[in-house]
C-alpha cells in the first residue's frame, strides 16, 4: 500500500508539468530541499516552545498555500495558516519530534516530501505523548529559495 501511494503521488506530481533536471541542477535542489526540510523540523520544535519565528521564515507568505494539521481541519492562505501554527505555539507542547522514512520527489520548482515523524509532547492535562504520524510536505521555488506551501499530517487524538 505505501508503494502504491508512493507511485501514485509521483504520477500526479510528474504529471502537472515538472521537468526532469540534469544531475548537477537536482543535486543542488536537493541539498536545498534537505536543508529546508531540517529547518522545517527545528522550527516545529522551537514551536513546541511558543517560538514560530523559523515557521515564517520557511513557509511560503502565498494566498495558495495550505494547511492540513495534526489539529484536524483545513486552512488555505497564509494568514489562516499562521493562524492556525500560532495557536498551536500556544500550546507550549514541549517535547520533540524528528523526521524518519524520508522520500523526496523533486521536479524544477516543486518537490514533494513525505515521512513519518516520530517523538513525545505533552497533551493539555500535562501527559506525555507519544507521536507517530506521516506528514506530507509540498514545496514550490519562490525567487529562487525553496518555501513550503502544503502539509498535510495525521490527527493527533490529544489535540
Amino acid at each position: 500500500m505505501k508503494k502504491t501511494y508512493t507511485y501514485l503521488l509521483l504520477s500526479l506530481f510528474l504529471s502537472v508539468g515538472c521537468s526532469t533536471k540534469t544531475d548537477s541542477a537536482m543535486s543542488k535542489d536537493k541539498k536545498e530541499i534537505i536543508l529546508l526540510i531540517q529547518k522545517r523540523y527545528k522550527a516545529l520544535n522551537d514551536m513546541f516552545t511558543g517560538d514560530i519565528s523559523l515557521i515564517k521564515e520557511i513557509w511560503s507568505h502565498a494566498d495558495d498555500v495550505t494547511y492540513m494539521g495534526p489539529g484536524g481541519g483545513i486552512k488555505i492562505g497564509w494568514n489562516e495558516v499562521l493562524k492556525d501554527w500560532q495557536s498551536q505555539a500556544a500550546l507550549k507542547l514541549g517535547g520533540h519530534v524528528t523526521p524518519s522514512n524520508i522520500h523526496y520527489t523533486i521536479g524544477s520548482d516543486m518537490a514533494v516530501v513525505v515521512n513519518d515523524e516520530i517523538g513525545k509532547n505533552i497533551d493539555k492535562e500535562g501527559k506525555l505523548e507519544t507521536v507517530h504520524i506521516r506528514a506530507t510536505h509540498v514545496l514550490r521555488k519562490e525567487g529562487g529559495v525553496w518555501k513550503i506551501i502544503a502539509e498535510q499530517t495525521d490527527k493527533l487524538s490529544f489535540l
